[in-house]
This record gives structure tokens, sequence and C-alpha cells, in this order.
């Protein structure tokens, strides 16, 4: 998997991170079990700060994505059983999203249409 930081984005980096390692693992590039790059050596080849792999790293394993292991590094997690605690956690994070949509004119067809096709996207490949 290659990730692919873009320094004028406006999402800070270490989001655009925990944000293409989801989709990696969401796509089946990455499996459960498979180990992440040390921090150090992920921050070089990203030519990032470790502190923001670091950050990373961090958030996604508060997401209960990866298990950080010390001095053994970071794994991907077996997927978890979806809880009432993860359902709030996404339905906080879903209501902009979907307010946003709902305001520049979107309509609920077209917000299930679109979040179809994303889903179909991260799985057409792992068919």
């Amino acid at each position: 998997m290659i990730i692919v930081i873009e320094p004028d984005s406006d999402v800070p980096i270490y989001e655009q991170i925990c944000n293409q390692i989801m989709e990696g693992i969401a796509r089946g590039q990455i499996k459960p079990g498979h180990s992440l790059p040390s921090v150090r050596v992920f921050a070089s080849d990203l030519g990032v700060n470790m502190h923001t792999v670091n950050k990373s790293y961090h958030l996604l394993e508060k997401k209960g994505i990866i298990t950080i292991v010390p001095k053994s590094g970071a794994v991907i997690s077996s997927p978890q059983d979806f809880n009432e605690s993860s359902f709030n956690r996404l339905k906080d994070e879903f209501k902009p999203l979907i307010a946003e949509s709902l305001v520049v004119g979107m309509t609920h067809q077209q917000i299930q249409n679109l979040v179809t096709s994303i889903i179909e996207d991260f799985t057409k490949n792992q068919k």
C-alpha cells in the first residue's frame, strides 16, 4: 500500500496517514495481523516528522484499528465486534457530513447512493 501525503491539503498530515491506512484495510490491501512500519522508518519513508506518524498510530489505536506493542511495533487488529460505543462514535462523526450534504442540496437518495458507491469501491477487489 502506498501512502500519499498532500502537504497543501486542509486535512492534517496525521489524519491523512490514518485515513489512508484505514482505506487500505477496508480495501483488503492490509490484513489483520500485518505489522505497520516502525514510527521512525515510516516517518522517514513519508518525509514527515516522527511525532506525526506517532500521532497517527495512537489515533488508530484509540479507534481499535491497530494494537501498539511496545518494542514490537503497530499491528493491524482483527475486526472487532461492532458495539454500541463504536456505533455512537461513528454516528457522531457522520452527523456533520450528512448535515452538510443536506445543506448543499443533496437528496436522501443521493446520500444513500453516495454511501453505497463508496462501500462498493472499497469492497470491489475483495470478491
